[in-house]
């Protein structure tokens, strides 16, 4: 099974894409799943899982919060996420019996304390929107420090979905296979300042419209 667990859709304050869109995407590239992850919000998650009829396709509640350490991934949530401090997302995650998700480790010169990561249960090695480099750096992070490891488009626009995918083995329960670590990742590096660009562009869209 193939699942992009890193998407965003219109409810995150710079992307346009909606759950249908999202769902209509994903199927057309042969995905199996995909994790809806929008910044401070479980929204995009819920509007996609309540949408999708097809029992073959998966839809993993999430949401991205920005925290002092950096962006943290709750995946599998039926709650929204309250605070911002790490300790406290963290514990917020843990008490809906989620994953917590250290996000594209090293974006914008942020270094997550390795003193912490006996906090976080998987890594993102791979992030459709990070540099090469910083993709790099973040699988040896996880290899060095014994993490599983997911990977992610992190899209906004609709022709990123799919552009990583994280790799699974069929019919067998998707969080124990992502917390033993027994997963494949793969993807493709989108040009970095063209797509950053594009969501900047859409921010600054949606400051002016819904003001």
């Amino acid at each position: 099974m193939e699942f992009d667990l890193h998407i965003h859709s219109k409810y995150s304050y710079d992307s346009v894409l909606s759950p249908e869109w999202i769902l209509k995407t994903a199927k057309k590239k042969g995905l199996d799943g995909v994790a809806v992850t929008d910044h401070h919000t479980i929204k995009g998650g819920v509007a996609t899982a309540k949408i999708n009829k097809s029992d073959d396709f998966m839809i993993i509640i999430g949401s991205e919060i920005k925290t002092e350490y950096g962006d943290i991934i709750g995946l599998f949530l039926n709650a929204e996420i309250k605070t911002r401090d790490f300790m406290a997302v963290v514990d917020e995650i843990r008490d809906q019996a989620g994953l917590v998700v250290l996000a594209h480790p090293y974006r914008k010169g942020k270094v997550f304390p390795t003193r912490l990561l006996d906090k976080i249960d998987l890594i993102e090695a791979f992030n459709a929107r990070s540099p090469k480099e910083l993709n790099r750096k973040a699988l040896e992070l996880a290899k060095r420090f014994e993490k599983p490891i997911t990977s992610g488009s992190d899209a906004h626009l609709f022709f990123e979905i799919g552009r990583a995918r994280t790799i699974l083995a069929p019919d067998v329960e998707i969080k124990d296979l992502l917390l033993k670590g027994e997963t494949e990742i793969e993807g493709k590096e989108s040009n970095y300042y063209f797509v950053h660009a594009q969501s900047l562009m859409i921010e600054r869209y949606k400051k002016v419209v819904f003001k």
